[in-house]
């Protein structure tokens, strides 16, 4: 039998930290908002009905005083720094799965404190002196000791199947260390329409049917419903020859600086274990403060750690040691030196590879020169896109610095009047696009001329008239013929058009100043569709082309 394993959690943990870092009261009702909705509340916002995953409208229709606060992984990490540091007098061995749950091996504890009683009053009153409450518990593996952490339960050896058993399918899903959430929820939801409504219902399914339907997630989660062994918590180091030290000279002082180092040494780390053939499962992070403190942290992942999840816990661990909160005393000081220490390690061989070729490699050499553009160039030489709320293409998608978060939640709607789908596979078509103009209808026929749609188009009658759209979003006669480029084609269908006039309180910046328009699907005879755009009524500007789709 393996080690057992005693999980510490630490309930509402971001709207915890969020309080103490924003210096609101207890008293006050607190949520933590992230790109999905409610992360995390406090118990006084519950109390009036807010809920994990409601929209931040939702919530503050609920509760108009609910105090709200961005989502900040960074913030959530280094104040729970002090409550890991609280702990070390008391356990060894602590390993953090994410800000809020940390883990031991138990049997050492119970030795050395003398009885489960006592290891988890001494773990309690460690956590309640750093000011915080948190929940324990205690079970032979490591996915169960985190459930029964959150029903306070403490297992006798041989007890997780039973009470696994009687759990609801949908615990699989509220812990977000056990894998990710997105993907189990899809999972849970397929068992619940299946009629699996428990875990032990969910456990009795044979592995080969589990594997064979759900693929790998599925095996994952069934692993978990079965109790079968897990990795235990390991308290002494195991070595790997591939650790990176980096002396700071100067002394590192500032947090923008903690991320940009944070992001080279991943990169090097990953290179040494992706040249070893290795990957990284737990982390050891050990810092020399000035003045000849040294501090250590130990992660540990569910899954292979990447360069970004690499960097950005080194950054979250800097910037606590940095500012002083995750120090013993509270004083910040300049990090002189950095150890970066793979404390557990797999075989490459066990992480998927992918398609051309091992897993994570190329992604590795494009972050170090993205890096290394951004080092010279600075932060906004490089930008990626990112997925946002809107109506029309222009709309849902902008661009933020390569390695930032965006500052603001993905907005899912509702979007009244937005774009229906399938999108243009074309988005704004520039001078340089060209439209194929065919001989005839069939798709494989050949082409007649390329035309530039980046003029915009006409959209005329039968009788030769313009077709415009009426203040009331109607058409003002019924399209036949669409010119593209001096070209004529039929059309074959249209969309009715739809009005958007949206942000009109808002000052009209630039050469084109907000005003009403609609948009209009048409499909030429013998090109591809258009998505098309033209202000309402007699105002000037004609139809122009927003999207295509190839």
């Amino acid at each position: 039998m393996s080690a057992r394993v005693m999980a510490v959690w630490c309930p509402d943990w971001p709207a915890v930290a969020a309080a103490r870092a924003e210096g609101h009261g207890l008293h006050l009702p607190l949520a933590v908002i992230g790109p999905r909705g409610v992360l995390a509340c406090n118990a006084v916002a519950r109390a009036v009905g807010v809920r994990r995953g409601l929209r931040r409208r939702e919530a503050q229709f609920r509760c108009p005083e609910l105090v709200v606060v961005t989502a900040d992984p960074a913030r959530d990490a280094a104040w729970f720094e002090p409550v890991v540091q609280a702990l070390d007098a008391v356990v060894p061995g602590i390993e953090v799965l994410r800000p809020g749950l940390f883990v031991f091996s138990a049997d050492g504890a119970l030795r050395f404190h003398g009885g489960v009683e006592e290891v988890v009053t001494q773990v309690v009153d460690a956590v309640a002196a750093a000011g915080v409450e948190c929940q324990v518990g205690l079970a032979d593996e490591l996915p169960t000791a985190v459930l029964c952490a959150r029903g306070s339960a403490l297992l006798e050896p041989g007890g997780d199947a039973g009470y696994l058993a009687g759990l609801s399918v949908g615990a699989l899903v509220v812990e977000p260390a056990l894998g990710d959430p997105e993907v189990l929820s899809e999972l849970v939801g397929l068992l619940r329409r299946l009629g699996v409504r428990t875990i032990g219902d969910f456990a009795e399914l044979t592995s080969r049917d589990v594997t064979s339907r759900f693929g790998e997630v599925g095996a994952v989660a069934h692993r978990i419903a079965r109790a079968v062994p897990w990795r235990p918590p390991s308290v002494t180091a195991v070595p790997t020859g591939s650790a990176i030290e980096h002396r700071c000279d100067p002394p590192l002082e500032r947090v923008d600086e903690a991320a940009f180092l944070g992001r080279r040494l991943a990169g090097e780390l990953h290179e040494q274990l992706a040249a070893a053939g290795v990957s990284c499962l737990r982390l050891s992070i050990t810092a020399r403060v000035e003045g000849g403190q040294e501090v250590n942290r130990v992660w540990r992942c569910s899954a292979p750690l990447t360069p970004e999840g690499t960097a950005d816990r080194l950054r979250w661990q800097l910037e606590g040691w940095l500012t002083g909160t995750a120090i013993a005393g509270g004083e910040g000081g300049a990090v002189t030196a950095l150890v970066l220490e793979p404390v557990e390690v797999v075989p490459a061989g066990r992480v998927q590879e992918g398609l051309w070729g091992e897993a994570g490699l190329a992604e590795a050499r494009v972050h170090r020169a993205l890096v290394r553009v951004q080092g010279l160039l600075g932060p906004e030489s490089v930008q990626v896109p990112v997925e946002t709320g809107g109506r029309g293409p222009a709309d849902r998608v902008r661009a933020v610095p390569y390695g930032d978060a965006p500052s603001e939640p993905v907005t899912q709607g509702p979007w009244p009047g937005a774009l229906p789908a399938p999108s243009p596979s074309v988005v704004w078509p520039g001078p340089g696009y060209l439209l194929e103009i065919r001989e005839s209808r069939d798709p494989g026929a050949g082409v007649r001329a390329r035309v530039p749609v980046a003029g915009g188009v006409l959209l005329r009658t039968d009788a030769g008239a313009d077709v415009r759209v009426t203040p009331r979003g109607l058409l003002s006669g019924r399209p036949s013929v669409v010119e593209v480029g001096g070209q004529r084609c039929s059309l074959l269908g249209w969309s009715r058009p739809w009005p958007i006039d949206e942000a009109w309180w808002e000052p009209a910046e630039g050469p084109d100043p907000r005003r009403p328009r609609a948009r209009m699907q048409v499909v030429p005879e013998r090109a591809a569709a258009l998505l098309l755009c033209r202000p309402l009524g007699d105002s000037p500007g004609g139809w122009t082309v927003e999207g295509v789709y190839e």
